[in-house]
């Protein structure tokens, strides 16, 4: 599984976001308040949705806490923070160097692909987990938990010094 690489200009995000961890995942709650009211947002861009990760501080994968809280988004791209759901928030994605995977499969088998990413690719590449958001796009080929289902990870990455 080998990544293309992408500079990403800043994107406008309008969503949902909740305070998570891996041992105490929030995930699904927040897809379940966020998927009935998505039509609300009326400035989107694609038809795409976003799930974004916000790390507190560098990811340490060496010292790996499941425990760790992040902060989660639902959201969409949108043209401009003009009309901005109640309930909802605002968030700008700065631009940035980015390594995009395709994971094909169940979200069930994620997993095994962020396993790859951060454990066999990352660490025999050029480059190195840089501190801005993580995000996969979920796209018209994303089916949740279907085995045929496909989605975009992208890893914010920076050349290693």
């Amino acid at each position: 599984m080998k990544p293309r690489i992408e500079i990403i200009a800043e994107k406008k995000i309008i969503g949902k976001r909740i305070r998570t961890s891996l041992s105490n995942n929030k995930t699904f709650e927040l897809w379940h308040s966020f998927m009935p009211r998505r039509m609300e947002i009326k400035n989107r861009v694609t038809t795409d949705l976003l799930s974004i990760s916000v790390y507190d501080k560098f990811m340490d994968f060496e010292n790996f806490n499941p425990h760790a809280e992040f902060e989660k988004w639902a959201a969409a791209e949108v043209t401009d923070f003009d009309t901005v759901p109640d309930g909802m928030e605002s968030f700008t994605l700065e631009s940035g160097l980015y390594a995009v995977f395709i994971h094909k499969g169940a979200a069930s088998d994620g997993p095994k692909t962020f396993q790859y990413i951060f454990g066999t690719w990352l660490p025999n590449s050029e480059y190195i987990i840089d501190t801005r958001p993580h995000f996969e796009i979920l796209g018209s080929k994303y089916k949740n938990n279907d085995p045929d289902s496909e989605e975009e990870i992208w890893v914010p990455v920076k050349i290693k010094e």
